[in-house]
């Protein structure tokens, strides 16, 4: 089995309809395949008001 594999990325929150969603980049596709367990940990880095 590989050693863990970490990678950080700083996205900005996207909407799908009523759900907020985090689109994962394409450059990480290849590594980050479907079925793949990943675990995902959210730090607020700016809220923005919904009026921006």
């Amino acid at each position: 089995m590989d050693k863990n594999k970490s990678y950080t990325i700083t996205k900005r929150i996207a909407k799908h309809g009523k759900q907020s969603v985090i689109l994962i980049p394409k450059r990480l596709q290849e590594k980050l395949k479907p079925k793949t367990i990943i675990e995902v940990r959210i730090n607020v880095i700016k809220e923005v008001n919904e009026n921006e």
